[in-house]
């Protein structure tokens, strides 16, 4: 790496990760119900590339972005480098596609054997023995219970198949049920200044139990980036979910866009984008270790880097509750709950 970010211990584990990570929902490309439209592939490589030379270290995927394709994709960056310096792998479980509808959404599934069969085709297309953290993407709906799929996530940390054991989009009941089987290492929710829930209760249940929290989502999809105008959210592709997402529409828009204007100063006092002042925002709140950021080229990258080392003073955060409160924007806590 030619550059190096400051890390921090993550959940437990014997991994020290930077503040933020290089998010791969976007590399999936199209073709799937909750694709982001056409993506060039070397566009996405260069864009993993970038983040590593500016020294993330870590990446999180999922199989189902892209059907399979944005872990092949990440493959594939992986061996432009040296492997002493490649970053950590995080991928999941728990999303099943059916390959001949591929717009139909994928089901939650928590069966054991779904789990055990989804690691070694994730670690087929991601071309490694183990991967670094594994984690179950959503609740299942299959009538499985956390004490049905967690067992089988320990026993994969116990036969080397991965190296720690998290979860995402699981609330703290599931949390305490797992916790109870195993230390939970991480846990990834959805968290930003529009959707702020979080910080009401997984967040500080991380902070008291030791779990690292990623957080997904820190520039609300690309709305808090800065770049977004109503004429860019009209013109999003068919084949691009936001297209059909209420923050990109009508009234919520206008708000949205609104809180961005009013965190513009900000940026410019920092000689960063809004984009990073967002995802800083983030990295503010007890037991959040770092925010999952996405980019689908090497200039996004370099928007959102900065929030890796970016310190936002008491008075800038009293402008972000100001604003936020002002226009009623998004929902939960405005500050952390202690």
């Amino acid at each position: 790496m030619s550059e190096t970010l400051p890390v921090v211990p993550f959940g437990g584990t014997d991994m020290s990760i930077t503040r933020v990570g290089f998010g791969a929902f976007a590399i999936g490309g199209s073709g799937w119900a909750f694709g982001w439209g056409a993506q060039d592939d070397d566009a996405s490589i260069r864009a993993i590339l970038r983040s590593v030379e500016l020294g993330v270290n870590w990446i999180d995927t999922a199989p189902v972005y892209g059907l399979g394709h944005a872990e092949e994709i990440t493959a594939q960056a992986m061996k432009a480098l040296p492997e002493a310096d490649r970053p950590y792998i995080f991928t999941k479980a728990g999303l099943r596609w059916d390959d001949d509808n591929p717009m139909v959404p994928a089901r939650r599934v928590g069966d054991p054997a779904s789990i055990r069969w989804e690691v070694d085709q994730s670690l087929r297309r991601l071309e490694v023995e183990r991967i670094d953290l594994y984690q179950m993407h959503w609740p299942g709906e299959d009538e499985t219970t956390v004490e049905d799929y967690w067992p089988v996530f320990a026993n994969l940390i116990d036969t080397g198949k991965v190296r720690a054991i998290g979860l995402s989009n699981h609330g703290v009941p599931a949390l305490d049920a797992c916790e109870a089987i195993r230390h939970v290492n991480s846990l990834q929710p959805p968290f930003n200044m529009l959707r702020r829930g979080a910080a009401a209760d997984v967040l500080p249940w991380c902070a008291e139990h030791g779990t690292g929290s990623i957080v997904y989502s820190p520039m609300a999809s690309g709305i808090l980036t800065g770049s977004y105008t109503k004429e860019k959210a009209a013109a999003l592709a068919d084949d691009d979910w936001r297209s059909r997402s209420d923050a990109f529409q009508g009234e919520t828009l206008e708000r949205n866009l609104a809180l961005v204007e009013r965190l513009r100063p900000i940026a410019v006092a920092h000689d960063t984008t809004v984009g990073a002042v967002a995802v800083a925002w983030t990295l503010t709140f007890p037991g959040v270790t770092g925010a999952i950021v996405g980019a689908r080229s090497p200039d996004q990258v370099d928007g959102w880097i900065p929030a890796a080392t970016l310190a936002l003073s008491d008075q800038e955060l009293a402008t972000v509750r100001t604003a936020l409160m002002d226009l009623k924007a998004g929902d939960g806590p405005l500050e952390p709950v202690v």
